[in-house]
């Protein structure tokens, strides 16, 4: 099979795709035929081997532990192992192999109990690549959050995977939702369901409103700045951990009615996730959701995808789609 294989960390020349041995499905896995995959912040960081202590001890530490990357997929199942009873061969799946990779490749193999689900019949192969930025805007929103209808909330740096998922949720959760987003991407903010936009050169801390919720889903501000434009119960999520906001989270919990937030959505229980992404389904089922692509590239060209992801003003998500063989349509 075809697949993006990486055997050193460093710049995106050192991905290649060669022909690799396809994958078989053990007992209890499935076989995916990889049709689309999602280029995320993990991804990038994995192929570049940095930041050193928190990517090499999971990756590998001279050099990558498994050297076809990608990690959020959408395919339909090709196979199936033994004692597999909740798929079966030709259902349209999307899902996860978190830090197995494998899934810059024609085939890639998840365990059946893993972080797979049925995909809506009305979301697209590239559309359902990157489902991952949904159940954490999910986990954010409703679990940590507890966002009800009519609460006011501030979404900063609107534009990546999980900001437009957390606009669209919100809107379907009936808050009001305000959007810190790009300049020129307002139109685009407002048809996904904000109510108002803001420019990231604006400082929403001065701008005389105050927010239930705050959601830096770049972790770009901090509590300590935000705190003065939450609502007395107010909350502020963090999509990335450090030192303070692990303190905030601490010491907020017991002695403030503002609160800090984190949560590391990919690190949960998997029965955690399956329910977040029952959830996040109804809602594309609804029409109310869908994942904002910005891009796609054929896997021949997973360079030009990662420098992308990498360097590029993305709204959304850019995806790697995969063209078998036997395709008699060269676009999944």
């Amino acid at each position: 099979m075809k697949a993006a294989v990486q055997r050193r960390y460093g710049p995106v020349d050192r991905v290649r795709v060669e022909e690799v041995p396809a994958p078989t499905p053990a007992s209890g896995e499935v076989m995916v035929r990889v049709r689309a995959a999602a280029v995320t912040v993990s991804d990038t960081m994995v192929r570049r081997g940095r930041p050193l202590l928190l990517v090499r001890p999971f990756a590998g530490l001279l050099r990558p532990r498994r050297p076809i990357g990608g990690t959020e997929f959408s395919g339909d199942v090709e196979a199936i192992g033994t004692d597999v009873s909740r798929f079966s061969v030709g259902d349209k799946v999307f899902g996860s192999t978190g830090s197995r990779g494998g899934c810059y490749a024609e085939y890639v193999c998840i365990s059946q109990n893993g972080f797979i689900g049925r995909m809506p019949a009305n979301l697209s192969y590239p559309r359902g690549a990157p489902v991952c930025g949904a159940v954490a805007a999910w986990n954010f929103l409703c679990d940590k959050a507890r966002l009800q209808p009519g609460h006011k909330i501030l979404i900063n740096s609107a534009w990546a995977d999980i900001g437009t998922a957390a606009v669209q949720l919100a809107k379907h959760l009936d808050a009001e939702v305000t959007a810190v987003c790009r300049p020129g991407d307002a139109d685009a903010f407002r048809s996904l369901g904000a109510d108002i936009t803001i420019e990231p050169a604006e400082d929403f801390t001065r701008g005389g409103r105050s927010y239930d919720v705050i959601f830096d889903t770049q972790s770009e501000s901090s509590f300590s700045r935000c705190k003065r434009v939450l609502a007395p119960d107010g909350v502020y999520l963090r999509t990335r951990p450090g030192p303070a906001v692990l303190l905030q989270m601490l010491w907020t919990s017991r002695l403030s009615r503002k609160k800090a937030a984190f949560s590391a959505t990919g690190l949960l229980p998997i029965s955690a996730r399956l329910m977040f992404l029952e959830a996040v389904k109804r809602v594309i089922e609804s029409g109310e959701l869908t994942t904002v692509v910005d891009s796609c590239y054929p896997l021949q060209r997973i360079a030009d995808a990662y420098d992308n992801a990498e360097h590029g003003q993305t709204l959304g998500t850019v995806v790697v789609t995969v063209n078998h063989r036997d395709d008699a349509d060269p676009t999944p």
